[in-house]
């Protein structure tokens, strides 16, 4: 028997560890066999009962009965087997085995001191068990926790007794938190450390995104509205594709919500991060121009074999297009699975002269280096402006007099190239000057004939100048006329 008050003690001690009365029993077990084995060196000939309700511990150790003992621990004389249990001693004979049971008090002090160190271990990796395979399942989901530390590289957030830890990589780089914050965050892995487990948790990751719109918007939560797929660079843009299983609703609506009530929830979880929603569509050219949104190509040329896509923008629109560091147009890359390479129409033009242009016609470049160059699929001087250093030093074996001439011709063929569309461009430009000198002159002949039209005109309309007639020969027009009347009919 054990002194009841130090079962009480035990149960005390696990209340406050959390630990189950069940797990308890299991530990005290340990307790003993441990204590037993650090006396004895051995204990796998022993076994612990204990009994919680009772207050009750019963240790027992099995033996061989022999006639000299040469282990106390594992053997027993007959005479002492007969003294320790009388009722068996007509049927205990040498080589039985013998089950002796030890009072728990003959470990004395022993005990107590052994009992609260080794107690506080088991619970503390008991609990330990228990954080893991509770977040273990919790994998994927979105959690709320107090900052409880801010370091350079790390985050410690607090959710009751448990600490998980987010690293520099999985936070919004434009967040700051102080001690005491409330955040939310996706439980993204748990690991066994020989400090117990280590729970990371993220904010960057595409996944809590997802989670964030499933918590706002019903229908994806019920399986109406499916996202598709995620690109996101945290803090800056995302683009999510929805697709709705019901026709009758409207995927990008749903996800916006009145007034745009759902998407702001999430913009302002993340930061003032930039949401794009795109509506899904097996239509290539279709998709790819509502991935690179805002911008709008002028024109696409896709290869779907190879998943490549060429876009064409105005001068304007090609800034847009690709973004502030390349991040629109990087995004709609993930999101679409094509390589997107966005040009002006100028720019593409260029380009589709350096691939038609082959090494071999520049000046300079000797059919040796060119067939070099062949054996690496480097034909043309679009595939040389494209190729890595080393593929020329190490896979070729050119040395640095190659490729400098290389480079020297490509580079002189290119500055010639320009310039002819600079001399084009001048042309035109004299071609518009002259044209809007001509047409100068010609409205200042315009001018000058108008003028004289005016003249002209003006001459037309002056007065012409009186004459004063006799009075005798002034006569009244209506009475001559009257006269001449009657003359004609006499």
């Amino acid at each position: 028997m054990i002194n009841r008050d130090l079962i009480e003690i035990f149960i005390e001690l696990a209340r406050e560890k959390n630990i189950e009365r069940s797990e308890l029993g299991t530990i005290i077990e340990q307790l003993f066999l441990f204590i037993i084995e650090k006396e004895t060196g051995e204990s796998d000939n022993c076994s612990v009962i204990v009994n919680l309700d009772k207050g009750e511990i019963e240790i027992y150790v099995e033996k061989t009965i022999v006639e000299e003992v040469d282990d106390d621990h594992f053997d027993i004389t007959l005479e002492r087997a007969v003294d320790l249990e009388p009722d068996l001693a007509g049927e205990l004979k040498l080589g039985d085995t013998f089950v002796e049971v030890i009072d728990p008090a003959r470990f004395g002090r022993r005990l107590v001191a052994n009992a609260r160190q080794f107690l506080n271990k088991r619970t503390r990796e008991v609990q330990q068990q228990y954080i893991y395979e509770d977040y273990v399942q919790r994998i994927g989901e979105v959690i709320i926790g107090t900052v409880h530390q801010v370091h350079r590289e790390n985050t410690f957030v607090n959710i009751e007794q448990t600490e998980l830890r987010m690293p520099r990589n999985e936070q919004i780089y434009s967040e700051r938190f102080r001690r005491g914050d409330t955040i939310r965050a996706l439980v993204k892995s748990v690991e066994v450390t020989p400090k117990g487990p280590d729970i990371l948790i993220s904010r960057s990751d595409d996944l809590f995104l997802y989670k964030l719109f499933e918590m706002e918007v019903p229908e994806i939560e019920d399986g109406i509205i499916e996202i598709k797929g995620i690109a996101r660079k945290p803090g800056e843009r995302s683009k999510i594709i929805v697709h709705s299983v019901d026709k009758r609703i409207d995927a990008v609506g749903a996800c916006v919500g009145m007034r745009g009530s759902r998407i702001q929830s999430v913009v302002r979880e993340l930061n003032n991060e930039k949401i794009d929603i795109v509506n899904y569509t097996e239509k290539s050219e279709v998709f790819i121009t509502r991935a690179l949104s805002p911008a709008k190509p002028v024109d696409l040329y896709i290869d779907d074999d190879r998943k490549y896509c060429v876009a064409i923008f105005d001068e304007g629109g090609l800034e847009n297009a690709v973004g502030r560091s390349g991040v629109n147009i990087n995004l709609a890359s993930k999101l679409t699975g094509y390589t997107i390479d966005a040009y002006t129409k100028s720019e593409y033009d260029e380009v589709l002269i350096n691939q038609k242009t082959t090494l071999e016609s520049l000046d300079g470049i000797t059919k040796t280096l060119s067939n070099k160059l062949a054996k690496a699929n480097i034909v043309s001087v679009a595939d040389y402006l494209n190729v890595k250093k080393y593929v020329l030093n190490e896979e070729l074996e050119l040395n640095d007099k190659d490729i400098t001439s290389i480079s020297d011709a490509v580079n002189s063929f290119i500055e010639i190239t320009h310039n002819k569309e600079e001399e084009v461009e001048e042309v035109i430009e004299n071609t518009e000057d002259s044209a809007e000198s001509d047409s100068t002159v010609q409205e200042q002949d315009i001018e000058a004939v108008e003028d004289d039209s005016e003249e002209a005109a003006a001459a037309d309309e002056e007065p012409a100048e009186e004459v004063e007639l006799p009075d005798e020969e002034v006569v009244d027009s209506e009475e001559d006329s009257d006269a001449n009347i009657e003359e004609k009919e006499e």
